[in-house]
This record gives C-alpha cells, structure tokens and sequence, in this order.
C-alpha cells in the first residue's frame, strides 16, 4: 500500500485535467446562475438537505430537516432556513461569520437525482422574518438566507450505486448502538448508556411533541 511519502498525488489543476479530462458539454451547461422552474420545485419537495461551510476552524458538513419546503425559495436568487432548537454547537454559522461561502444539496426521497446550490450566506435574528418561518407554533432560533450564486441538478449515479432508496437494504436498528451507548463509550467518564439514551429521547419528545407516532418511533429506535 502506498504511504504518504511514496503515493502519487495530484497537486495542481492541470494535473487534475490531465487525469480527468473535461467535463461534459451537458455538464457544464447545467450550471446555472439562479433557480427556474425545475430546482424550485425540487426544492419544494425536499425534507432534507446537507449544508457545508468553512473556515480557518476548519469544514463542516452540517444536516437539515424538516417538512417538505421547510427551505423556502424567496425569489429566484434567495433561499431562507430557519434554524430550530438544536444542540447549540452553531459549527455552521460560527464558520459562515467568518466565510459566508455555503454549499447545498438536497434530496427528495424516491429521487436520485440530487440539487446542488452554491453561494452566500448571512443570518438574522429580525423579529419580523422569524415571524414568518414560525412552524407549530414556535419560532426559529435565527433565520439563514442564502444568496444564490450557483445551483445545478447533479445525476443520479451516486444514490443509484448506493441504493439509498430501496427499503430492503435499510439497516435494522438493533444492528447498530443506541445514541445513548455510543455517547456513553465515547465520552466515557463512567456515563450510563441507559441514562444517556434517556435524556437523547427526551430531547426528542420535546421537539417532536407534535408528531403523534413519536412514541412509536423511539420504541422502535431502543428496542
């Protein structure tokens, strides 16, 4: 196996083109400089979405989710995600004060293909645009916008490989510890895991107190 001292590495872009040739004339010409017709509507249909960010922290490659349009297109160059209640790490937004630069992808499950969107972020705390992102009655912790410099839909290939959709291949969660066990092995300091798994699926109920299968859901998730 090579080492780091013997590998052979790519280390500038004409290297790079070397090895890889050009992109495709599709490729590039899907690139485009604002949303239309079709990524708005991807966009719409999606619950989940990855958001990416860097610093001289380093990189973060943070989730987001909620209901189907829970990112709302403001207009054609701007999208808006209200932050609800989490863990308060804020990895994202301590990077975006220093780089606003943000990457997006989206999923909408049962599609492979995926939304890729590019551009600036900035956050606000203004009273009036929490308002108007408030969800069962609560309010977002900040709002996120998000001025669109580039977006393209990227192809399917990745979630057709890996089959991300076909229920028969979903992991049975007793195949893999708890939340609770592996914080407890990790964090260690004589944590309880039945404890620790405890105050997780509380966090859970409080935040998902809406949601009438909850309970169903978390048995199922420690069973």
């Amino acid at each position: 196996m090579a080492t780091p001292q013997t590998e052979t590495r790519i280390e500038n872009q004409q290297e790079l083109r070397a090895h890889y040739g050009e992109g495709s004339y599709r490729a590039r010409l899907k690139q485009l400089p604002k949303l239309e017709t079709h990524t708005r509507r991807f966009i719409s249909l999606s619950p989940f979405c990855v958001l990416s960010t860097s610093s001289s922290r380093g990189t973060d490659a943070s989730p987001r989710g909620d209901a189907p349009g829970f990112v709302q297109v403001v207009d054609d160059n701007t999208l808006a995600i209200p932050d609800r209640p989490g863990n308060n790490r804020v990895d994202s937004f301590q990077n975006i004060l220093e780089n606003p630069n943000v990457g997006l992808l989206f999923l909408v499950p049962g599609i492979n293909e995926t939304l890729r969107v590019n551009g600036k972020a900035r956050i606000t705390t203004d009273p009036a645009v929490l308002a108007q992102h408030t969800a069962r009655g609560k309010l977002p912790r900040s709002v996120m916008f998000i001025e669109v410099e580039e977006v393209f839909l990227h192809c399917a290939k990745a979630l057709m490989r890996s089959k991300l959709w076909d229920p028969s291949l979903h992991l049975d969660r007793k195949d893999f510890p708890s939340m609770g066990q592996c914080l407890a092995d990790q964090i260690g300091q004589g944590l309880d895991p039945k404890k620790v798994e405890e105050e997780v699926f509380e966090g859970y109920r409080e935040t998902f107190s809406h949601l009438h299968r909850v309970s169903a859901l978390l048995r199922r998730q420690t069973a």
